[in-house]
């Protein structure tokens, strides 16, 4: 990063169901990265458990930071937790005023094609998703590949590319050069 210049503040929006995997790591390598992290529920609630039965913390809800402005919004996938995602109007209306001011927006597994796809971000993108929910897709391309970036919109196929996913979602907002330390940290 550039010093004096603002920390980037990312919101990953959970939700009962989110997969395990995904989820920790994008919290984990994003805070390796310095990056502003805020983790919030959308279920009301602050503890959640994700997929796999992994217990999960969150920061706070998603309804006391709706009017704050992220440098990137991220979602995680799971089934369930995508759907919950989805079928949140609040989330869906902020991933709308995120796409909309040309910010960041990201998501990985089901949540490209689930939550993403009902909040209209996709139309005329470049995308991938879990492969197995990538039929539901309607307006976009699906391109079969672990991590896609088309512009402000930046996708994931599943749990086998969410480190490749956080990382270029910190090369995305801090640069090459703090995406290379973090790499090299996660090989330490």
């Amino acid at each position: 990063m550039i010093p004096g210049a603002a920390i980037p503040r990312v919101l990953i929006a959970v939700a009962e169901g989110v997969d395990d995997l995904q989820t920790v790591t994008l919290i984990d390598v994003l805070r390796r990265a310095q990056l502003e992290v805020a983790v919030a529920s959308i279920e009301g609630r602050r503890m959640l458990t994700c997929a796999r039965g992994t217990r999960l913390t969150a920061d706070g809800m998603l309804v006391d930071v709706l009017v704050q402005d992220f440098d990137l919004i991220v979602l995680p996938g799971g089934l369930i937790g995508a759907q919950h995602l989805a079928a949140h109007q609040p989330l869906q209306q902020l991933l709308k005023d995120q796409a909309a001011a040309g910010r960041f927006f990201a998501a990985i597994g089901e949540a490209p094609a689930l939550a993403l796809q009902a909040s209209g971000v996709l139309r005329q993108r470049r995308m991938t998703c879990l492969p197995a929910v990538s039929q539901q897709l309607s307006g976009c391309t699906f391109v079969d590949q672990p991590v896609v970036v088309d512009g402000n919109c930046i996708t994931a196929q599943g749990s086998a590319a969410a480190v490749s996913f956080a990382l270029v979602l910190v090369e995305q907002l801090s640069g090459k050069g703090v995406r290379n330390v973090v790499a090299a940290e996660l090989l330490a």
